[in-house]
């Protein structure tokens, strides 16, 4: 396990080719998904120093056919907790299950205000045997933070990640 931190500098795609293989080996050989959402999230946030990194799980309630995303690790302001299929861009990205970015959350129609510094947002979802079974989720301070790199290298690591 790499748990040395440095920021890579470079290029938005530089510092992602770099940071991937870091966050291989910083996950490499642990199983318990908990420490090594936390430390995707912590690397991410270091590194790019985004709002917020997080990620949300999808996890049953009620009966049986019942799910919602409930908050997992994260580094940033306070979260909302918990969050309904199709709603804000976290709860649309897991009922289409693909990627979301939104350029201005206050253009995205039913976005859920969980930090009002939060000006944009990607949320990419973790697909498993075709379900989602979570979403990372990324807020910046800045309007038009994320682009089609950001998707692909994000798209990237999730795929990086143990999820049963």
């Amino acid at each position: 396990m790499a748990e040395d931190f440095h920021i890579i500098q470079g290029t938005k795609e530089e510092i992602y080719q770099a940071l991937i293989p870091k966050i291989k080996a910083l996950i490499e050989g642990e199983p318990d998904l908990v420490p090594n959402l936390a430390n995707i999230t912590a690397d991410l946030k270091e590194q790019f120093g985004w709002l917020w990194v997080g990620f949300y799980l999808v996890k049953p309630f009620g009966s049986a056919q019942d799910s919602e995303l409930v908050l997992g690790p994260f580094q940033g302001p306070i979260a909302c907790t918990r969050i309904k299929k199709g709603r804000g861009v976290c709860g649309t990205s897991w009922q289409k299950a693909e990627t979301l970015i939104v350029a201005d959350v206050e253009k995205f129609p039913g976005h859920i205000a969980c930090s009002s510094l939060s000006r944009s947002e990607i949320v990419v979802p973790i697909i498993r045997n075709n379900q989602v079974v979570g979403v990372l989720d990324v807020d910046s301070e800045l309007l038009g933070q994320f682009d089609e790199t950001d998707k692909k290298f994000l798209e990237q690591i999730i795929l990086e990640i143990s999820i049963s």
